[in-house]
């Protein structure tokens, strides 16, 4: 694109391209050969650790005679468009121009089963990478009524996990979740609008209705990932044995009338002025 014979000077070629006048100048030079050995063990390493950023590369490579600094590393990671997979944060956040809707538990006492369901999403560790945990409890019997695992942080399967809630148990009146992008959606919101189930959002401040189902995911990942980390995706229904740390098995998958369940103390998103009340 750039003229060096023509009548304008490179300069002003470069001002009409829109282009750096360095970028004329300099000559790309190609990669040394020690950069190419160097790239290649990261690609393998990467393949064995694709959790490692360039702190850890730095530390795996230098006992094997590769002085690299982390910075270095880091300039080769991007060449190669290799970045390493973590528990990303902002799975709460919402997409832009989606709707949202009020908070409804607010001073709200929940003394029935189906009154109130919550639903969030969270992450368990596996050996490479980690799987989205998605669940649906009940509100004031804490029962897990559904749950999905997905490699991807799509909708689907969190219309899925609904939609088996909503035909072993029935529709709630109220179903709460936070902002995220999947919950915000119009396939989310359509399906509960399509049962007449009022649709409750936690903002910045509650978050107490939501916290018990992406706690008992992240108490499950925490220990998982310490005393035996997953090695490959499980089954489509594993036993919630395996997830759960909260209650048993047996507490959460037996069916509404085989067992009484006596309502909970307090609830977390119940005001203190109401526990000391029914007190």
């Amino acid at each position: 694109m750039i003229d060096r014979k023509h009548k304008l000077p490179v300069s002003h070629q470069c001002t009409v391209l829109g282009l750096a006048r360095s970028s004329a100048y300099s000559t790309p030079r190609d990669v040394s050969p020690a950069d190419l050995a160097l790239m290649r063990r990261m690609d393998e390493l990467h393949l064995e650790h694709p959790f490692a950023g360039t702190r850890m590369l730095r530390d795996l490579l230098r006992p094997e005679g590769f002085p690299a600094g982390r910075k270095h590393i880091g300039t080769l990671r991007a060449r190669m468009g290799i970045e390493a997979l973590y528990r990303k944060p902002h799975t709460s956040r919402r997409q832009r121009g989606d709707e949202i809707h009020p908070y409804l538990l607010r001073d709200l006492a929940i003394e029935r089963p189906n009154q109130v369901w919550a639903a969030d999403i969270t992450t368990i560790p596996m050996r490479r990478g980690f799987l989205y945990l998605f669940a649906v409890i009940d509100g004031y019997s804490r029962r897990v009524l559904a749950w999905r695992l997905s490699n991807t942080l799509t909708t689907d399967f969190c219309l899925d996990a609904v939609r088996e809630a909503i035909h072993r148990h029935g529709c709630p009146e109220i179903f709460n979740t936070d902002q995220g992008s999947p919950f915000t959606s119009g396939d989310f919101t359509g399906l509960l609008k399509a049962h007449d189930i009022r649709i409750s959002m936690d903002g910045k401040g509650p978050g107490g209705t939501t916290s018990s189902s992406s706690a008992c995911g992240k108490a499950s990942s925490t220990k998982r990932s310490i005393s035996r980390p997953t090695t490959a995706l499980p089954m489509r229904k594993p036993t919630w044995e395996r997830i759960c740390t909260s209650t048993t098995s047996a507490d959460r998958i037996v069916p509404w009338k085989a067992k009484h369940r006596t309502r909970p103390t307090s609830l977390p998103w119940q005001h203190k002025s109401d526990r000391r009340r029914k007190a």
